[in-house]
């Protein structure tokens, strides 16, 4: 159970490649201070995605502030930015070597979105489930001749995960 109702931590900086990898770092040990470790690669990958989207596209200037806040059971990650411009889904060609941040930020997210700020700018978001009670989690098995192991036979591939569209899109 979480024990403080909401926790809040904001990051500013210049959305340049070597400060994308300190908030990642930043995000990665807030997480760890607040429990929630099995977040920290869907956090991680969704503010990567989202600084990237700062630094290739926004206008005039590359300036932004990073927030994540726990409020109960969710995480929310939101970047701003001084871009009014409201980003985008793309339908990437399967040779295409950038253009899927956003459908990342849907396929690993609970749900995401755009706040637009007027001329200020705008504030792309996603959540993720915060549930950090241990106890509840099954007891780790032990895998062996007798098991399939942890993923059985699941197998995911890269069109399904093309396919999955944005849960939560909504301007607002």
């Amino acid at each position: 159970m979480i024990s403080e109702p909401s926790r809040h931590c904001t990051v500013e900086l210049q959305a340049l490649p070597s400060r994308i990898g300190q908030v990642r770092r930043i995000i990665s040990a807030q997480l760890r201070y607040w429990h929630l470790d099995p977040l920290i690669d869907q956090a991680a990958l969704g503010v990567t995605e989202l600084l990237t989207n700062v630094h290739r596209h926004a206008q005039p200037d590359k300036s932004c502030t990073v927030d994540i806040e726990l409020l109960l059971d969710r995480l929310t990650v939101s970047v701003h930015d001084h871009d009014p411009r409201v980003p985008t889904v793309n339908e990437a060609d399967s040779l295409a070597t950038s253009g899927r941040g956003l459908a990342l930020i849907a396929a690993v997210s609970e749900s995401w979105g755009v706040r637009p700020s007027g001329a200020a700018g705008k504030a792309v978001w996603f959540t993720l489930p915060a549930t950090c009670d241990t106890s509840t989690l099954p007891p780790l098995a032990v895998y062996g001749s007798t098991t399939d192991g942890p993923f059985g036979s699941v197998s995911i591939s890269p069109e399904a995960i093309a396919a999955v569209p944005a849960r939560s899109a909504v301007v607002g």
